[in-house]
């Protein structure tokens, strides 16, 4: 189980991050992008608070970004392929773009979520067919 902290614990930490950091953790765009994740996996709205909870302790350095799937199965009790599935959104959407800062914190390397998990994102079978005139 992840540990829980006060925000007493928490702002001298978010007070020493890089700025793209200290931006995502207050920025709506991160909020929208969780509040997405969430309805495209159909959660209920009461996990939402504790998804972007533990999003947030990864932006903090409190939760390494590879234990997030774990988390969400332990302690939301979230199935494994649904853990799987929300930790991947996340880290596609929300961690990789902060990549540098993140691997600053954490000192580790962060590779790019190259293949998601099966069902994440379904590949579409149709042709392009918007053609510009070449003149």
């Amino acid at each position: 189980m992840a540990k829980d902290y006060s925000p007493d614990q928490l702002w001298p930490l978010y007070e020493k991050l890089p700025e793209d950091l200290q931006d995502a953790i207050f920025s709506e765009k991160t909020a929208d992008t969780i509040s997405d994740v969430c309805a495209r996996n159909e959660l209920s709205e009461e996990k939402i608070p504790e998804i972007a909870k533990y999003a947030g302790y990864v932006l903090l350095g409190v939760l390494k970004p590879d234990e997030l799937e774990k988390t969400l199965k332990d302690d939301l009790k979230l199935k494994n392929g649904l853990a799987k599935k929300i930790s991947w959104e996340i880290s596609r959407f929300i961690f990789f773009p902060l990549k540098a800062s993140l691997e600053m914190i954490y000192k580790i390397e962060m590779a790019p979520a190259v293949k998601p998990p099966e069902g994440v994102i379904e590949e579409t079978k149709t042709k392009d067919t918007y053609r510009e005139p070449i003149e």
